[in-house]
């Protein structure tokens, strides 16, 4: 039993239960936030109800597990997180979103605070300077919490950037007030002291800034040109984050935070061979520390924390309800405020303008800074500092669950939910592409085909199909097409190399179980296929092509009880190729050379056969009447 309650055993629980948890996200479709926070407590403070020796104060208890390792190990990881989130920052996005965003950071973020100043103050009951302090960590949003919630939402790209930016460059400014804040608090509040700290935080940031700036600059430059070795590169990124994040942090606390999102903001914007796999590298590791992270914070979360807001309070009922009040300021007064005034007489559709008021949650960066600052203002002596640590759990546990169970309700209502990923892509126009492009339409199911060549799209759209023009593994062209709403890619253009290497670079976003290609012609061109090959027999273009100069036509069957899927292939032809399923939810699943789908009543099976001809059809008569002829057997 005592090797079951190891420092490793512990970790292993904290990697099973956050990734664990995104899992179950994505198979339920439910905001992963929420049910790792779920998770968290369940191996935190529940477990520790569990009458076992080795659940005594809980499976997970952080401050006793990991000590003092604990606050270097959340500031560490939100460091990389931040990184992660700045490099998803391209300056293109900002063609839609950037006034926008710009608003809402230089109105949203003053507006922001002053009203969850007021909200702490008379509220929660908190005293000015500890309530300016909570008001200025929660101008904040995150990375951590906006970007599960962004996967599970189809809101429009203006949107998605809309939110991505805000959290991403909000967290370290909502970090800096925290710091000048607390630096006004300790110091005194004279007009002098005013000045020089906000030169000192002023000074600071900006060292940090060019801190961030060099190294990513540093970066793209060494990367590209051979000075390290491909197998060192993300090792090398990694720390070169960590040093970078610590340097800035011992210049002046917090302002780490501004040197990681400026030097991922520097990356994302210049050119560097390898990024796409330093970006897959640093995407797993978030994914990774966001899963840890908020397993280890909310394990924190024990009943003397939650009361110890109500113990501050002369009566506990008095506590409750300050505790309630300032939530329900802050979810619905001041972020809609905030929003609705900084996005007032902007471009922004009312329709979005009320979706982003209601959207921010708050996650690590707001949990974690709130922790630091209320451990060293009780430290100083700071009357009601005791309150800010329930106080932030609460907001993180309120806004995770109104915000992440609500968005996809609240989007549907206000009519920009984009609706299910259940479009199809078609890369490579040609007869059987834009034939089978018309059957889909013709099912309900969205189709669109892109390729580079506009004559080579005329025939599509000559049948009225949504075409692209432009290379799919351009970057330019994936910011103006939103793989998001398609849920199979298929490459089926003639180039054989050309279609693996599309499933090898679009496999990583749109999920390598929804890219698909045409089989190849190994005697001409012998590789191994990135991609599912589509059909039973793996046909190349070549083979699909010569079926369209037979005349071969897709055709679409629903099976039922009586018509199962035995009947339907006796009634084919041979050499029918059956491609598809569709089941009732429009989820279409493809037949392979190594994949059989499971086939139900309900299903509409889509097959590929050569035509009924007349001499075909007389001979399956003759077939038939000699069958019929034959004596019964006895």
């Amino acid at each position: 039993m005592m090797a079951l309650d190891s420092l490793m055993v512990k970790i292993a629980v904290i990697g099973v239960a956050g990734v664990g948890a995104q899992w179950i996200a994505w198979r339920t479709q439910k905001p992963a936030i929420a049910l790792m926070l779920i998770v968290g407590i369940l191996v935190g403070p529940v477990s520790a109800f569990i009458p076992l020796e080795i659940f005594r104060g809980g499976l997970i208890n952080p401050e006793r597990d990991f000590g003092a390792l604990m606050e270097p190990i959340i500031k560490l990881a939100v460091a990389v997180i931040l990184f992660e989130g700045g490099l998803s920052l391209n300056f293109r996005e900002l063609r839609q979103a950037g006034w926008a965003v710009m608003r809402l950071v230089v109105i949203g973020v003053p507006v922001g605070w002053a009203l969850g100043t007021l909200a702490g103050h008379y509220g929660a009951g908190l005293s000015w300077g500890v309530a300016a302090l909570f008001g200025g960590i929660l101008v904040v949003t995150g990375p951590t919490v906006i970007g599960p919630m962004l996967r599970t939402l189809r809101v429009g790209p203006r949107v998605s950037n809309i939110l991505k930016w805000e959290g991403i460059v909000n967290d370290p400014i909502g970090a800096l007030l925290a710091v000048f804040i607390f630096a006004y608090i300790t110091y005194g509040g004279s007009g002098t002291n005013i000045a020089a700290i906000s030169f000192d935080v002023l000074a600071s940031t900006f060292v940090a800034a060019l801190l961030g700036a060099a190294l990513g600059w540093g970066v793209t430059w060494f990367f590209p040109r051979g000075y390290v070795p491909e197998y060192l590169k993300a090792p090398m990124l990694l720390i070169l984050v960590i040093g970078g994040f610590v340097l800035a942090d011992i210049i002046q606390h917090e302002t780490g935070l501004v040197t990681v999102t400026i030097m991922g903001v520097v990356m994302a914007n210049r050119p560097m061979f390898s990024s796409h796999a330093l970006r897959r590298f640093k995407e797993d590791l978030a994914v990774l520390l966001i899963s840890g992270v908020f397993i280890i914070l909310s394990a924190t979360l024990d009943w003397e924390v939650i009361t110890s807001f109500q113990s501050s309070s002369a009566d506990p009922l008095v506590g409750i309800f300050r505790f309630a009040s300032f939530l329900i300021l802050l979810l619905f007064v001041v972020r809609p405020v905030t929003v609705l005034t900084a996005l007032l007489f902007s471009s922004v559709p009312w329709r979005e303008r009320l979706f982003i008021a209601w959207i921010a949650p708050r996650g690590i960066v707001a949990v974690a800074i709130t922790g630091l600052f209320a451990i060293r203002l009780i430290d100083y002596g700071v009357e009601g500092a005791e309150s800010l640590i329930p106080l932030s759990f609460g907001v993180v546990i309120a806004t995770i669950f109104a915000h992440g169970f609500s968005a996809r309700y609240w989007a549907r209502r206000l009519g920009i939910d984009q609706g299910e990923s259940n479009g199809v892509l078609l890369v490579g126009a040609n007869r059987w592409t834009i034939d089978f492009g018309e059957l889909l339409r013709k099912m309900e199911i969205p189709v669109t085909i892109a390729d580079p060549s506009q004559y080579a799209l005329r025939a599509a759209r000559r049948r009225e199909l949504d075409v692209y023009r432009g290379d799919i593994l351009d970057e330019v062209t994936q910011e103006h097409l939103d793989l998001g709403q398609f849920q199979e890619l298929i490459a089926a253009t003639d180039n054989d190399a050309y279609n693996a290497l599309i499933c090898d670079d679009l496999g990583p976003e749109v999920g390598y179980d929804a890219v698909s290609q045409i089989g190849a012609d190994r005697d001409r061109a012998p590789y191994h296929a990135r991609g599912r090959v589509l059909m039973r027999t793996g046909p190349t273009i070549d083979d699909l092509l010569k079926c369209e100069d037979d005349g071969w036509v897709f055709t679409r069957t629903k099976i039922t009880e009586k018509f199962g899927i035995e009947d339907l292939k006796a009634n084919l032809d041979e050499e029918a190729l059956l491609v598809c399923v569709m089941k009732p939810s429009k989820k279409l699943l493809f037949f392979s050379t190594d994949a059989r789908p499971v086939i139900e009543p309900g299903d509409i099976v889509v097959s590929y056969a050569p035509p009924e001809t007349p001499e075909k059809m007389q001979r399956e008569q003759r077939e038939k009447r000699d069958q019929q002829s034959k004596p019964l057997p006895g």
